[in-house]
């Protein structure tokens, strides 16, 4: 079966076409980009080629339509009918407490996750954009939903709940969910595999570092705590998100930007979502590579990004090791943290005193592999693993769909 993978944001769409009868071949993916803007992007990779243009993208149906042609294409195409796609998986950034689990979708869903939109505003609609786009055009093809919050639905009251008035929970659904979750589930598994374990038998603590950032704490195959909160703005520093911030700030920020000068609320959310962490502190950087190149130059803002971000998850490392009370195995995954080396060295230093020995030559030449970097005598074995977030949305597609 033939499963296209959709990542839909509210101005951009990700795919991949996945062979899953052909060990999970990915036989072309790409990515559209300035849907709604006078001019669009589409990027379209298939067989090592690389096809690229600009063109107007007036809407999401018309963006699934653009990628339905490509694949279908005498030249660029993979697939000769486009009733070889069997199924269609969406990334769905939030589940609420409504999913612990990714589902096929049906009128009764869709309603669900447009139900949650509130916690979710920047995601959601780019989401349901993409399934109302697919029924459009392929309405018989089957689509799933699989849900970045659904593996942290194992979370327990006393990791995600707020230290604000219990009503506000009950009435407005205010509490962390967590995000990743797909990346976390699957780098959790891989890894527990790479040491010889089972991972339902292992304490975890996995570090998904990226532009988006976030650690989470696996008990025994289940989420047992998280940096993202109710919105991933919660947690690490992030390329341009502030990560934990006293929520006395955002008081004094809505005083100062909003009573005093006359903006609104929407200015403070473009500051904590689009203008905060690296790029905050830096100036003009996230990109942890522009970062450290800025740090060794002697930029001082650049190393004040570098140092908190390290700082930063080697405190939740610490945290979630006295939480779970101790640890079996410490994973690096995300971009930064499979190919950024020179970021793993600082946030691994000085950890020995917590059991983590690492080998730091072995380290400091791993980029983009799957490699075991501790020491044999490490009580906590370290791993850098790679994710792979569309192949589990292909894999849960592909379970559901055959149910």
């Amino acid at each position: 079966m033939k499963i296209l993978v959709l990542n839909c944001g509210s101005s951009s769409i990700k795919y991949q076409l996945v062979d899953m009868d052909n060990n999970a071949e990915v036989m072309a993916k790409g990515l559209l980009e300035r849907i709604g803007l006078a001019m669009g992007e589409f990027t379209h990779k298939y067989h090592g080629e690389k096809h690229y243009e600009q063109l107007p993208i007036p809407d999401h149906t018309a963006g699934i339509k653009i990628v339905l042609k490509a694949l279908t294409d005498t030249k660029m195409g993979v697939i000769g009918d486009l009733k070889e796609i069997g199924a269609v998986g969406n990334r769905v950034a939030h589940g609420g407490e409504l999913f612990a689990d990714s589902c096929v979708i049906t009128d009764q869903v869709i309603a669900q996750i447009k139900s949650l939109t509130d916690l979710a505003p920047l995601h959601t609609p780019g989401n349901l954009a993409g399934i109302y786009a697919m029924r459009e055009v392929l309405p018989d093809v089957p689509q799933v939903a699989v849900f970045d919050t659904a593996f942290h639905s194992t979370m327990p009251a006393k990791s995600y709940l707020y230290g604000l008035p219990y009503e506000y929970y009950k009435k407005y659904g205010i509490r962390r969910y967590g995000f990743h979750g797909t990346s976390h589930k699957f780098v959790g598994e891989k890894a527990a595999k790479m040491i010889g374990r089972d991972w339902n038998d292992l304490k975890i603590i996995s570090c998904h570092l990226g532009s988006g950032a976030s650690i989470c704490a696996i008990d025994h195959g289940k989420s047992f705590d998280t940096t993202m909160g109710m919105t991933p703005l919660e947690g690490l520093l992030m390329g341009s998100r502030p990560g934990d911030v006293d929520p006395g700030v955002i008081e004094f920020l809505i005083k100062k930007e909003i009573v005093e000068n006359g903006k609104d609320w929407k200015d403070i959310t473009k500051i904590l979502n689009k203008q905060s962490g690296l790029i905050g502190i830096s100036g003009d950087k996230q990109d942890m590579r522009d970062i450290r190149a800025g740090r060794d130059a002697g930029d001082e803002r650049c190393t004040y990004a570098f140092d908190m971000f390290a700082l930063r998850v080697k405190r939740y490392i610490g945290g979630y090791m006295a939480e779970m009370g101790g640890c079996d195995l410490l994973l690096f995954t995300g971009g930064i943290g499979e190919n950024a080396w020179f970021m793993r060295h600082p946030i691994l230093e000085g950890l020995e005193c917590l059991g983590v020995k690492v080998d730091m030559e072995l380290n400091d030449r791993i980029m983009g592999e799957d490699c075991i970097i501790s020491t044999p005598d490490s009580k906590i074995a370290t791993v850098v693993v790679t994710t792979d977030e569309e192949y589990v949305i292909a894999s849960d597609t592909y379970r559901l769909v055959r149910q």
